[in-house]
C-alpha cells in the first residue's frame, strides 16, 4: 500500500502507559461533553418552550454529527497523524460547549449538538486507535478495553455531573459548560504532551469512508448490526428521554437522580464489555441479547408500577447486554472482514449503530406525544426487546448449523 503508515516513537512527548493515561483522559473528557445536556432537557423545555418529541429531535442531531464524521473523517488521522485530529476533535468539543453556554433559542440547542457529535465522531476511532498505539505491545487487549472503558465512562459521567451541578449549584444552565470548557483545555494539554504514533502520509487521499459489506460476511454483519442496534436504541433511551421518565412517570424532578440512573446503563455497559473478553464473541453475543430483552421487560414494566427500583434494574441489566452485544458485535465483525475491507465495513457497523440510538428514540419522542409517555415508553421497551430477540434467533441458529 502506498500510503501504508510508518509507525515512530520520537520520544519528544509520553508513551507507554503514560500516553495511554493522557489520551484516555481526554478522551473521557470529550465524551462526558457530549452527554451533559441530558439532565437539563426538562429546563429547555421551559426556556424554550417545547415538548418530548422535540428534545429527542434535538437529541438525534448528535448521531448526525457522529455519522458524518464517521464517515467524512474516519480514516484521516491514518494519514494525518494522530494528533491534529484529536485536536480538531476537541475543538469541536469547546466549541459544542461554548454554544450551549451562549443558548438563546432552540436553534442553538440542534447547533450544539451536531457539533457534540462531529466532535465524538472523530475523536472515537482516532483516540481508540492512539491509545492501543501507544501502550506496550504486551498490552495492545488492555488498551482496547482501557479504551472501550473510558468512553463509556466519560458518557455516563457527564449527565451525572451535569445533574448533580444543576440540582445543587448555581446557573444550572450554564456551570456544567463552564466546567468543560476548562476539562477541554485540560484535554488539549494533555494530547499535546503525547508522543505522535503515526507518520504523516507522504501523499493524502482524503477521501470519503465507503459503507461497504462483503457478500460473503453480510450474515455476521447483519446478526451483529441487529443485536448492536437494539443495544444503542437503549442508550438512546436512557440519554434521551430517561429525565422524562421520571418526571413524568415516577414524579421525581431531581436533576441529579437523572444522572445517576443514566450512569447506571454506561458503567454497567462497560462492566459488560469487560466481561465480553472471558468467552467467546458468540457466545457474547448470545448472552448479550438475553441481557437486553430481560433489561427491556423490567424497563417496561417499571412504567405502569411507576417502580424506580425496577426501572435502574431493568437499566443495570439492560446496560450488561449493551455492553456484551456491542464489544462482541464489533469483534465478530472486524474479525471476519478481509484487512483492506476493515475500516469500510467497521465504519458501516457504527453508522447501524448510531441509526439505533437516534431514529428509534425519535419514534418514541412521537408516540409519546401521541399516546402518553407510559404507553410509548412501554412499545418502545417491547420492540427493543422483540429485535434483541430476533438476533438472537439467528445468532443460535447461525450456532447450531
Amino acid at each position: 500500500m502506498g500510503n501504508q503508515l510508518l509507525r515512530q516513537r520520537s520520544g519528544r512527548g509520553a508513551t507507554g502507559w503514560a500516553g495511554v493515561t493522557l489520551i484516555g483522559a481526554a478522551f473521557a473528557i470529550t465524551m462526558l461533553g457530549t452527554t451533559l445536556p441530558t439532565p437539563l432537557y426538562p429546563l429547555y423545555e421551559k426556556a424554550f418552550g417545547f415538548g418530548e418529541l422535540v428534545t429527542t429531535v434535538v437529541f438525534a442531531a448528535y448521531a448526525v454529527g457522529v455519522t458524518a464524521a464517521l464517515l467524512m473523517f474516519g480514516h484521516w488521522s491514518d494519514q494525518l497523524g494522530r494528533r491534529p485530529m484529536l485536536q480538531a476533535g476537541l475543538a469541536l468539543s469547546g466549541l459544542s460547549a461554548l454554544v450551549f453556554l451562549l443558548a438563546g433559542t432552540l436553534g442553538w440547542l440542534f447547533v450544539g449538538r451536531v457539533l457534540s457529535g462531529l466532535s465524538a465522531g472523530i475523536f472515537t476511532g482516532t483516540a481508540t486507535a492512539t491509545i492501543v498505539d501507544l501502550a506496550p505491545e504486551s498490552g495492545k487487549k488492555r488498551a482496547s478495553l482501557i479504551a472501550a472503558a473510558v468512553n463509556m465512562g466519560g458518557l455516563g459521567a457527564g449527565p451525572l455531573l451535569a445533574g448533580i451541578l444543576a440540582q445543587y449549584a448555581p446557573l444550572p444552565l450554564s456551570l456544567c459548560f463552564v466546567m468543560d470548557l476548562v476539562l477541554v483545555v485540560v484535554a488539549v494539554v494533555a494530547v499535546q504532551v503525547v508522543s505522535e504514533p503515526v507518520r504523516r502520509a507522504s501523499t493524502l487521499r482524503l477521501r470519503p469512508q465507503k459503507i461497504d459489506v462483503p457478500i460473503d460476511m453480510r450474515g455476521v454483519f447483519t446478526r451483529a448490526a441487529i443485536a448492536g442496534f437494539a443495544g444503542f436504541a437503549v442508550l438512546g433511551l436512557f440519554t434521551a428521554v430517561s429525565p422524562a421518565f421520571l418526571a413524568t412517570v415516577l414524579h421525581d424532578t431531581s436533576h441529579a437522580l437523572t444522572g445517576a440512573v443514566v450512569i447506571s446503563v454506561f458503567l454497567a455497559s462497560t462492566i459488560g464489555q469487560s466481561l465480553s473478553s472471558l468467552i467467546s464473541d458468540q457466545r457474547a453475543l448470545i448472552v448479550g441479547c438475553v441481557g437486553l430483552i430481560a433489561g427491556m421487560v423490567a424497563v417496561g414494566a417499571s412504567l405502569p408500577l411507576h417502580s424506580l427500583a425496577v426501572l435502574v434494574v431493568g437499566a443495570i441489566i439492560a446496560g450488561l447486554g449493551q455492553g456484551l452485544s456491542f464489544r462482541a458485535g464489533l469483534g465478530a465483525v472486524t474479525g471476519a472482514a478481509p484487512s483492506d475491507k476493515r475500516g469500510e465495513i467497521t465504519s458501516s457497523y457504527f453508522v447501524m449503530l448510531y441509526i439505533g440510538i437516534s431514529i428509534p428514540v425519535i419514534g418514541e419522542g412521537a408516540a409519546a406525544t401521541a399516546f402518553g409517555l407510559i404507553s410509548a415508553g412501554m412499545v418502545f421497551a417491547a420492540l427493543v426487546a422483540i429485535l434483541a430477540a430476533v438476533a438472537l434467533v439467528l445468532l443460535v441458529r447461525s450456532t447450531s448449523r
